[in-house]
């Protein structure tokens, strides 16, 4: 049995399509700007809250292992981020940004515009709003949002 949505739950998902469209191909050309792919760019960020195993970072943005090893491969390549032993088990690898790795990926971060000129039209209370409504729609995965993307590496660009 199929059920219909209301026409405001309709409207609502075409809203939030088109936002996350949006989002995405400000992103990709930001990523781009600064000789990244979209792949690249989400690793980057992902890794700027703290170092974590490949295996993790594969499992965060929902790709194959191999994968992530390719896009920090090019990354660090780029001095961009490092792989270094995990100090509670050196048999790990941990990929953490360099320095310059998070400068990188803080004018990354500056350089998005997209949502700053719409956000700025609502008041702090609205923002707030939006955001908790936001969280509760994602439920228990509100904390990987952000990183809950694939990860394409495209064309790599060293």
């Amino acid at each position: 049995m199929s059920q219909h949505a209301d026409p405001l739950t309709l409207e609502v998902v075409d809203l939030i399509a088109s936002v996350v469209t949006r989002y995405h191909e400000e992103y990709e050309e930001a990523a781009c700007a600064h000789n990244l792919t979209g792949a690249q760019a989400r690793v980057l960020s992902l890794l700027s809250h703290r170092p974590m195993p490949m295996r993790k970072v594969a499992v965060r943005l929902k790709c194959e292992p191999s994968n992530i090893t390719g896009i920090v491969d090019r990354l660090e390549a780029r001095d961009l981020v490092e792989r270094r032993p995990d100090p509670s088990d050196r048999r790990v690898k941990l990929a953490a940004v360099t320095e310059e790795g998070r400068r990188t990926e803080e004018r990354l971060r500056a350089s998005l515009d997209f949502a700053r000129e719409p956000l700025a039209r609502l008041t702090e209370q609205e923002r707030a709003t939006l955001r908790d409504l936001l969280r509760r729609m994602l439920g228990e995965n509100a904390e990987n949002a952000d990183e809950d993307e694939d990860c394409r590496d495209g064309d790599a660009k060293d």
